[in-house]
């Protein structure tokens, strides 16, 4: 087969946009540490508007992410290592995977339905207001305030342990696996 039609590693797209969405998503989850932390002030509003912005980025990158993966074959795993990983760590790497993308779309979701029914709008970069995910309700916004940080929690444990795996590929069992995700490596 030829190299577009069975791929040895992802696309220039598809680097881009994992790239893209990581760093964002570590960038929005220390972001979203600190500015819990700090005292009511203009300072901490502004860094919630930097967060609601950048979580409607990140649907948007999730759902460009989603459709490029439906619509482009990932590479396969490289048969010797697809050989030498044992069942579990295939299990391992397709949940982790699936579980990331739902949690692409659920923490951002989560996100603005707690902004929306604590009445908070979203105005995308003070420009583009965003309509109410539901409507204004201060009972479900404590009821969904926790469940877009444990979502959030539970993406950065995930992110954690890909990169951890990533890392094994690399330097523990040396079979060059990450090669196939790093930019300007064709």
């Amino acid at each position: 087969m030829t190299a577009t039609t069975n791929p040895t590693r992802y696309s220039a797209t598809a680097i881009a946009l994992h790239w893209l969405l990581g760093v964002t998503l570590v960038a929005l989850f220390v972001l979203g540490l600190y500015m819990t932390s700090l005292p009511f002030s203009p300072q901490r509003l502004k860094l919630y508007n930097w967060h609601k912005w950048a979580g409607a980025v990140v649907l948007t990158l999730s759902f460009v992410r989603l459709a490029w993966r439906l619509t482009h074959r990932p590479p396969a795993l490289p048969a010797a290592v697809a050989a030498a990983m044992p069942t579990w760590q295939h299990w391992a790497h397709h949940g982790t995977h699936h579980a990331l993308y739902l949690l692409f779309f659920a923490v951002p979701l989560l996100g603005w339905a707690y902004s929306s029914a604590a009445g908070f709008p979203i105005v995308v970069f003070g420009v583009l207001p965003l309509p109410d995910f539901v409507a204004p309700d201060k009972a479900l916004a404590e009821l969904i305030k926790p469940w877009h940080g444990y979502a959030a929690y539970a993406m950065a444990a995930l992110v954690a342990l890909h990169v951890a795996a990533a890392l094994k590929h690399q330097f523990i069992d040396g079979d060059g696996l990450l090669a196939r995700m790093l930019p300007g490596r064709r």
